[in-house]
């Protein structure tokens, strides 16, 4: 048997830090020689980071690359492994996979597909290379290196490369690869994390392994790379449609290995058994490059991949719910360590939005501190010269966030014992100010400024933004002193319809929960009330938050405001957002859907429902173009830098609308 001890690494690469990707990528190294591994795969653009942005387009930025790649050779000896780096050539920047081999390298694979939707921008850097062309590569440093659409034959072994997105196209090229005969194909990538993505990886590696005849191996990023995209790891390693090894994800490490032994005498008979299987065998020679390698005999090769240990939560009946939560954990824990941040401060209202965010600050830390330890954490943390001796979940949480509630007179005794007590369950260090007098001095200058008192039948929203307003500045101010990050807590349909003050509640630097829907903010919080993620404990203080209805509170009491009286109710936004902006339906079109989705509903309802948020998406995209940074969780997302552009100014949808009211007679006018 011709027997092949085989990696894919998982790193949590910072963009640009060359000193932090160069100590990730040596101890993947140092853990694949440990462990006898003699093929490593690393993540796509391991060197530099996937997440460069513009400054691919700078030339320090490659010869950098080039440089540590250099560097890095002699730790190949006696082992085959790529890496990921930016190649200039002809003047055209390629995303490449360099192969090394026993200290050498042998090639540079590049890029046939690039990514271009979404949140991915890889055109605006990286050009296409053409399938079936090669070329020679002349380094900084004088060397000549083959480049191109390459196979090799690395001492009797066939491998070839699908980089991240070739192999989410119909066109793979891992079909080209086994008409060459390839045994292994290898896929760095950088795919980031979304709900239920990662059965779409694992379908695309399992039939590629099974399609192709080939084993396959496929490496990924980790964490909180470069700000928005989460990469939840995830390592792959299939043989013949046999999933045979499987990562963890969400891993708080640095670098992380999965390891299988892989046959290639069994892949190579599997393909000469099929039927339909036809060689190339007048494939061009010149894509293949031939380096001589000694594959040493070792281990038994994997059947299959052995199932988790005890509970896990992957199998959970909750597992949206599990992957929220440790998406934003692993996303927060290294926003604020890549970011040199003391903690993190909440202004926590009572209500459902702030108690997420502080809850999710909290488990991070907790989830950080289980998998980690104290030791390691605390390098992790290094900067932070304040961490108490002792760590325990409630310890680290007190020294890491602080939380407050900011009182007007329109604040009522249910939210302020609510947020007390979300800050007590979870150990946060808990501030209550009292920012009426602030309220008052802006309403008393106002007044004199313009000669009359403002009232609530004709300043309504002036009356409500001012109470949001006051309490950013003290918000702010405990931030800086604790030299921490003020989070945001506004959520995604409240984005989506510009339900929120701006330099008010949308005061931070970080809004973690802008890409997660209402609907199911409140959910999550009830499982985590009630049940509560595998291998923590649920939060029962939570209760106080939700047997409330959502609420401004910004109104007098006597008014009983609650934000779907304000705007409609929350799984009808919803899902407008979804028809009007994921599915770009017009609005006579989302209607008809919603009078399906919602038949309890009248015509009117929901007439006045759909015109209600078209016209407010219309008039906020300009909040939307200020909003803190946020994470991406799934193809929803509303950030308009990253995902879902939209005119700041436009027609406001006034002839699309007009057909609606024509179709359905007059809905209620939008104040």
């Amino acid at each position: 048997m011709k027997l092949v001890h085989t990696a894919a690494a998982v790193l949590n690469q910072t963009p640009l830090d060359w000193r932090h990707n160069e100590a990730n990528i040596r101890e993947a190294l140092k853990m694949a020689r440990a462990k006898g591994v003699r093929l490593l795969c690393l993540p796509e653009l391991c060197l530099t980071g996937y997440g460069c942005e513009d400054a691919f387009h700078s030339a320090n930025t490659h010869q950098r690359a080039w440089a540590l790649l250099r560097s890095l050779l002699p730790e190949t000896r006696g082992m085959v492994v790529s890496f990921g780096l930016p190649i200039l050539h002809q003047n055209s920047l390629f995303n490449c996979a360099a192969l090394a081999v026993d200290g050498q390298l042998a090639g540079l694979v590049a890029k046939k597909f690039l990514a271009g939707d979404g949140i991915h921008y890889e055109p605006r850097w990286f050009k296409p290379w053409p399938a079936g062309v090669c070329d020679e590569w002349i380094s900084p440093t004088g060397e000549a290196f083959p480049i191109g659409d390459l196979h090799f034959d690395v001492g009797g072994i066939r491998m070839g490369f699908e980089i991240c997105e070739d192999a989410w196209v119909a066109n793979r090229p891992g079909a080209a690869l086994a008409l060459h005969g390839v045994d292994i194909i290898l896929n760095p990538s950088a795919s980031h994390f979304a709900f239920g993505k990662l059965e779409v990886r694992k379908r695309f590696v399992l039939e590629g392994s099974r399609a192709f005849g080939v084993s396959y191996v496929y490496a990924n990023l980790l964490g909180n790379e470069s700000g928005r995209a989460i990469y939840d790891g995830g390592a792959l390693i299939a043989t013949g449609g046999k999933l045979i090894a499987a990562g963890p994800r969400f891993s708080f490490r640095d670098c992380q290995l999965t390891t299988a032994i892989l046959d290639v005498d069994a892949t190579r008979m599997n393909q000469a058994r099929t039927a339909s299987f036809q060689p190339d065998l007048e494939g061009d020679t010149r894509l293949r490059i031939r380096v001589p390698f000694g594959w040493p005999q070792s281990g038994v090769p994997q059947q299959a991949a052995p199932p988790p240990a005890g509970k896990n939560w992957e199998n959970s009946s909750h597992l949206k719910e599990e992957e929220f939560l440790r998406a934003e954990a692993l996303a927060l824990f290294d926003y604020l360590r890549k970011s040199h941040s003391c903690g993190f401060v909440v202004s926590l209202s009572g209500g459902a939005d702030s108690a997420a965010v502080s809850c999710l600050v909290a488990l991070s830390l907790e989830l950080a501190l289980n998998e980690l330890g104290e030791s390691a954490l605390k390098t992790k943390l290094s900067y932070c010269r304040d961490l108490p001796a002792a760590l325990t979940p409630r310890v680290l949480a007190r020294s890491l966030l602080a939380t407050a509630y900011q009182a007007t007179a329109n604040s009522g005794p249910a939210t302020r014992a609510a947020a007390r007590a979300v800050a007590e369950a979870l150990g946060a260090q808990h501030f209550e100010l009292d920012v009426e007098a602030i309220h008052q001095g802006y309403l008393r200058a106002i007044e004199t400024a313009i000669g009359r008192k403002p009232d609530w039948q004709r300043d309504d929203l002036a009356l409500q933004n001012i109470q949001a307003r006051v309490r950013s500045p003290g918000i702010w101010m405990l931030a800086n002193l604790r030299n921490a990050l003020l989070l945001a807590t506004s959520n995604r349909s409240e984005a989506a319809v510009g339900y929120a003050t701006m330099d008010g509640d949308t005061s931070g630097g970080l809004s973690p929960i802008a890409g997660i829907d209402k609907a199911f903010l409140r959910h999550w919080l009830r499982w985590l009330e009630t049940s509560g993620p595998e291998g923590l404990r649920p939060i029962p203080a939570l209760a106080a938050v939700n047997q409330q209805a959502p609420t401004a509170e910004l109104r007098p009491a006597d008014r009983h405001q609650t934000d779907e009286d304000d705007l409609m109710p929350y799984d009808v936004l919803d899902a407008i957002e979804r028809a009007a902006i994921r599915d770009k339906r017009s609005p006579l079109e989302v209607f008809e859907l919603m009078r399906v989705q919602f038949p309890a509903r009248t015509a009117q309802q929901l007439g006045c429902w759909v015109e209600r948020f078209f016209k407010l998406w219309c008039r906020n995209q300009w909040k939307r173009e200020r909003y803190a940074p946020s994470f991406h969780l799934d193809d929803e997302n509303l950030d308009p830098k990253t995902w879902c552009r939209f005119p700041i100014l436009s027609g406001g949808f006034e002839t699309e609308l007009a057909e609606l009211r024509k179709h359905i007679g007059p809905v209620e006018p939008l104040s």
